[in-house]
């Protein structure tokens, strides 16, 4: 997914503020996920962010595209761990492993993947 990173994106110095990166990654799995319409909906059950390990190789600035590229990394019963990492050309300059877990919403308790939704991931991996 391509983004062009504007003011708002921005802090002072015309960089972008840190936990933008983490926004563009969220951005990037919504898009593959749900906009795709490929991946099953219900409104009872969903992927909540577990964990997350970023590392900030270097700073994108006002005005440049950049790519937000993801990858399955291990699918599990109830968790998906992703690698995200956003690109400027050929330029890595943010990455991050995210742990996604599955929950029923009503109770937020740990819940099965569905076997639709695994093979969508699979489809996509």
């Amino acid at each position: 997914m391509k983004i062009r990173i504007y003011y708002e994106d921005t802090d002072c110095g015309g960089i972008v503020y840190h936990a933008n990166y983490m926004k563009f990654c969220e951005r990037a799995r919504s898009d593959i996920f749900f906009s795709q319409n490929k991946m099953p909906y219900n409104q009872n059950f969903g992927f909540v962010v577990k964990a997350i390990k970023a590392d900030f190789h270097k700073s994108a600035k006002l005005g440049d595209l950049i790519e937000v590229k993801t990858k399955i990394l291990e699918i599990k019963k109830v968790t998906l761990l992703l690698l995200q990492e956003i690109y400027l050309k050929e330029e890595r300059l943010f990455s991050m492993e995210v742990k996604l877990a599955f929950i029923d919403l009503s109770s937020t308790k740990l819940a099965l993947i569905p076997k639709e939704i695994m093979e969508v991931l699979y489809a996509n991996n």
